[in-house]
């Protein structure tokens, strides 16, 4: 027979032990913790919610009161406890205002543009983003009569020169995608203030860990919480963060679109940020060590990681960010198609598709020159896109050096 302890006195729990703990480990732990509305359970369960029952027609009528508590649950699609602890945590964590919650990475940066964005506006957009972003610019905003324009993202300060009277928002990406050049966020940042056009960016490389924001003079910052913040490979998510002077506009936007994500997933993604960090200082160290050992390869012409002392956004990483995740490319000397492909098939642990932040290492070949319009990419080799997972160092580079036998194998039968 089991013992069953005596029944928890909801009044004399604590939510969140040390909630006033700095470290961003810590905080991650403590964050988002509501244990004392959840008979003292540790994880903030999962609760599966659409009718919200009120004990009487003047509560009821009364639900959407502006003045009411934001954690208060009025109805499913506008959060429930597990939805409201993950967003506390992941807004924390980044020291924004608030946070909500969309279906995927994608959903985050279109509810996010839409908020501040209207038919005959101007939108500057950085021309290394992620291309998906740049479909719904050319796509769905065009359609909607808004002008987007791209920019060199290592143009710093001298954005000033691109704005417009009718310039409404910055969006951008650092470390830049398939890329990785960095953008002197601070100094972009700046010169929209003085304009007041809103800044927008896209941090799901670094995650709220190894970039703060709002620090850093950003207005809103995107998330695709399907890479590290859920970090497994079987979630799809996205996050919206906002600074104080930001989260009406974008939380009115959220729920116009009737955005909400499904309970399970959020329930999963809150239970991985507990150890986001120890996490991401796995993928980082992986990273840097794997790019540390390509470097020295001599069929690598550059590794593209801004943590290697010789890239060229090497000091601007060095200044504004906390560290580095485990995303990363390299450029090869020229070889064939067909030796590439013979190389990047055969890998066993370097594994093909798309996304990214997930245990599992991976390795795909992009095509940057398919996605500028503002400054070109002419590298001579193939590109690949390396995300270092979580297996045993040894094991990747034996993965490695067997691929690069291929692909010099695959040019000496050329």
């Amino acid at each position: 027979m089991i013992e069953c302890a005596a029944p928890l006195t909801i009044a004399r729990m604590k939510d969140s032990p040390n909630t006033n703990a700095s470290g961003d480990a810590t905080r991650a732990i403590t964050k988002g913790r509501t244990s004392a509305e959840h008979h003292g359970a540790v994880n903030t369960p999962v609760y599966h919610a659409s009718t919200i029952l009120h004990p009487d027609v003047d509560s009821f009528e009364k639900r959407h009161d502006p003045n009411t508590d934001r954690r208060k649950v009025i109805y499913g699609l506008l959060g429930t406890p597990t939805t409201f602890d993950l967003e506390e945590v992941v807004a924390d964590l980044e020291g924004g205002h608030g946070a909500v919650l969309v279906p995927s990475g994608l959903a985050a940066i279109s509810v996010a543009l839409l908020s501040f964005l209207r038919p005959g506006d101007h939108l500057l957009v950085a021309d290394t983003v992620y291309p998906p972003t740049r479909s719904f610019c050319d796509q769905y905003l065009a359609a909607m009569d808004v002008t987007v324009d791209y920019y060199d993202p290592l143009v710093g300060a001298g954005i000033e020169s691109l704005i417009q009277p009718k310039t409404r928002v910055i969006f951008l990406e650092s470390p830049g995608s398939f890329t990785f050049e960095v953008q002197d966020i601070p100094a972009i940042t700046a010169v929209a203030r003085t304009h007041s056009i809103t800044t927008v960016l896209d941090n799901t490389w670094s995650t709220p860990l190894f970039f703060k924001s709002f620090s850093h003079g950003v207005d809103v910052s995107v998330h695709a919480a399907t890479k590290y913040l859920s970090g497994h490979s079987d979630v799809l998510m996205g996050a919206i963060i906002c600074a104080e002077h930001t989260w009406d506009q974008v939380k009115r936007t959220h729920r116009h679109l009737g955005q909400c994500v499904g309970p399970d997933d959020v329930y999963v993604t809150l239970r991985s940020v507990r150890n986001l960090s120890t996490r991401l200082n796995a993928h980082e160290k992986q990273g840097l060590a794997l790019a540390k050992w390509l470097s020295q390869r001599d069929e690598v012409a550059t590794v593209l990681h801004p943590g290697l002392a010789d890239h060229a956004g090497h000091a601007i990483w060095k200044r504004d960010f906390l560290g580095a995740s485990g995303l990363f490319s390299i450029v090869l000397h020229p070889k064939s198609r067909e030796a590439v492909l013979a190389m990047v098939n055969g890998m066993t642990l370097f594994r093909i598709g798309a996304s990214w932040g997930g245990f599992e290492s991976l390795m795909i070949p992009v095509y940057p020159e398919q996605y500028r319009s503002a400054t070109a990419w002419d590298a001579s080799g193939a590109t690949l896109r390396i995300h270092a997972g979580l297996e045993d160092f040894d094991d990747l580079i034996a993965d490695l050096d067997a691929g690069f036998n291929r692909l010099n194998q695959a040019t000496r039968g050329d």
